[in-house]
């Protein structure tokens, strides 16, 4: 919705700052450019609680206190241009997916949910499965016994290191269900890959001191790291017996975590549904082993008496959280563990580095590599012109998201970025993922549209990182196609529906389109920060005129494209004229907007983005 959102109200009173934090952190999800919180007494509050000094504290209060920007009692409230109200009594436990974290599930129905998402058509993010597929299952086996797998088994549940895994309140509560389970003898599913990876190191010490590692790690929530782990990708691979079940019956596996992105494609390529959950329910959903459950009604599992346990046997009060939190969360912990945290570990000061103002580049590297933005950089600045006989790289539907564009998790290695990787000697276990490569892009343009589950309608129903290149017909890599165009002296473009570029605001969803070649998308409405991403790498983002799309106007992306209009006299949000051009001659005729919002854009867009700008005006 493209606003800033600040949040206020009587109910900040019982509102931590981490619970605060964590809302903060999701304004994406919500569609917010972004959320904030006054500061008041919490804040103070939490700064004393993380080590900071009185001074800090004094000089951090006075100086808000004389902006008027100091919450208190007696602050007058603020003047805003829209407000919504929300009942705190009338939030409920909930998760999100499978497919988009802005899709929320209450709790109660998810199991109703999931089920329907197994049928529903894929263009409302659904499975389409029908028939025998609908009931298929797997047998896995390990120690000698066996466990059958259906839809919805989950296999990855990971309490992964994002906001909420720098929340005490949600990391306590996590380890009183685990303590709780292993005390009633539960344990999670076999077939489950369980992890933590916190946010911060501290968060390992207040589990100690609380006593709540050791429950966790039992079942089987040990710390693997602290940084971004499973919900970039970086999970691991699935064990055999759990892989070949999930394949052997194409079973739509789960995956559950607490991180806050839950693209297709990014948690695992395994992995069908993702859902978004709190740590404490990351545990229980381990324990019960799928997400076809009702959690309120259903239990998940016997105990060692012999008895039924349900949710609500395991889940804490919000007093045993906070006397917890109280108890074990200190001043201490995070000044012992930040007082030197710019120092690094013995291998980061040992890496050996050469002195000097520049940076030496090296062709060898798969990690870093120099970028090729500048290397046709003249200092005077081109004129604005048309784009002329265009081909069409990829048609898609709605809800293209920045993971679509350019994942951040795994590389495949049968995969354009894979293949190259492997032609430099990187074998396939030590690929890392998209994330840790996007210094050098040689592997990000070869990762660009790489999504395993990316639709592009013109090779329907094939999903993937697959183009149709023009007029040929040849099926190919979308980078092969791009290449392709490129070799020829062809501008590419993109058709699109709604919702063009949601997700993350990654810098790479628009600079690898860019460096494929893509002069153009033309979608039905954009995601604002990647909208003007686009624009910031010389990308022209169009909008189709309301109510009209490729379908509506009969593209199927076999068209050559002229955009006309495009010069140095275009104004901001522009009216520019499409035509496509059919095989048989027939040319469809179509009114676009150009989204170069503002002169300031309209002026990147003439210099061929941000950069190119900046570094005119910086030799000028």
């Amino acid at each position: 919705m493209d606003k800033f959102v600040e949040f206020f109200g009587e109910g900040l009173n019982n509102m931590s700052l981490t619970d605060r934090a964590t809302i903060a952190n999701m304004a994406p999800e919500y569609g917010a450019t972004m959320g904030y919180f006054p500061v008041d007494e919490e804040t103070l509050r939490y700064m004393r609680l993380t080590g900071r000094s009185d001074e800090v504290l004094a000089r951090t209060e006075a100086y808000l206190r004389a902006q008027g920007l100091f919450r208190d009692a007696n602050s007058p409230e603020p003047e805003f241009t829209d407000t919504l109200e929300l009942d705190l009594a009338s939030v409920v436990p909930s998760l999100a997916g499978p497919k988009r974290p802005q899709d929320r599930v209450a709790l109660t129905d998810m199991q109703d949910t999931f089920r329907k998402a197994l049928t529903a058509p894929v263009k409302d993010r659904g499975y389409e499965l029908s028939g025998e597929a609908l009931s298929k299952e797997a047998t896995y086996g390990s120690n000698g016994g066996s466990t059958q797998m259906k839809h919805g088994a989950v296999v990855i549940a990971a309490i992964t290191s994002c906001t909420n895994t720098s929340n005490p309140s949600v990391l306590v509560a996590a380890g009183l269900v685990a303590k709780k389970a292993v005390e009633k003898g539960l344990n999670v599913k076999p077939y489950v890959k369980t992890s933590l990876a916190p946010g911060s190191r501290v968060v390992t010490e207040y589990l100690k001191k609380a006593g709540l590692i050791d429950p966790l790690s039992k079942l089987g929530f040990n710390v693997i790291a602290y940084g971004c782990t499973t919900c970039i990708g970086n999970s691991g691979p699935l064990p055999g017996e759990v892989a070949k079940a999930v394949t052997s019956s194409d079973l739509v596996a789960s995956a559950v975590i607490s991180g806050n992105r839950n693209f297709e494609g990014r948690v695992h390529p395994l992995v069908k549904a993702n859902y978004l959950a709190s740590p404490p329910l990351v545990v229980a959903y381990a324990l019960a082993g799928t997400v076809d459950i009702d959690l309120n009604n259903e239990s998940l599992g016997t105990g060692s008496d012999g008895k039924e346990v349900y949710l609500k046997d395991l889940w804490p009060t919000q007093k045993e959280v906070a006397e917890a939190v109280a108890a074990s969360v200190t001043p201490e912990m995070f000044m012992e563990k930040y007082s030197d945290v710019f120092s690094g570990s013995d291998m980061w000061q040992n890496i050996s580095v050469k002195e000097g103002d520049l940076f030496e580049w090296s062709e060898e590297s798969t990690y870093i590599h120099h970028p090729p933005y500048f290397q046709t950089l003249t200092l005077d600045t081109p004129k604005i012109q048309p784009i002329k006989g265009a081909r069409v790289l990829g048609v898609f539907a709605d809800s293209i998201t920045t993971d679509h564009i350019s994942p951040a998790g795994n590389i495949a290695a049968d995969s354009p970025a894979g293949k190259f990787l492997q032609e430099r000697g990187v074998q396939p276990k030590d690929f890392n993922q998209y994330g840790t490569r996007r210094g050098n892009d040689l592997v990000m343009a070869r990762g660009t549209f790489a999504n395993i589950r990316l639709k592009n309608i013109m090779v329907a129903p094939k999903e993937g990182n697959w183009a149709k290149h023009q007029p040929s017909g040849e099926v190919m890599s979308i980078f092969d196609a791009a290449m392709k165009y490129q070799a020829e002296g062809v501008a590419s473009i993109v058709l699109a529906g709604k919702e063009y570029g949601t997700g993350s605001s990654r810098d790479w969803a628009a600079k690898g389109p860019m460096l494929q070649g893509v002069k153009a998308v033309i979608a039905e409405s954009f995601e604002r920060i990647h909208r003007s991403n686009l624009v910031g790498m010389g990308v022209l983002p169009l909008r189709f005129a309301e109510g009209q799309n490729a379908e509506s106007l009969g593209l199927d992306g076999s068209e050559v494209f002229d955009i006309e209009g495009l010069s140095d006299s275009i104004q901001p949000k522009g009216e520019l004229t499409v035509k496509a051009k059919k095989a048989d001659g027939k040319v469809i005729e179509f009114k676009a907007t150009a989204l170069l919002n503002t002169d300031v854009e309209v002026n990147y867009y003439r210099n061929g983005g941000i950069l190119h700008t900046v570094l005119r005006n910086l030799v000028k």
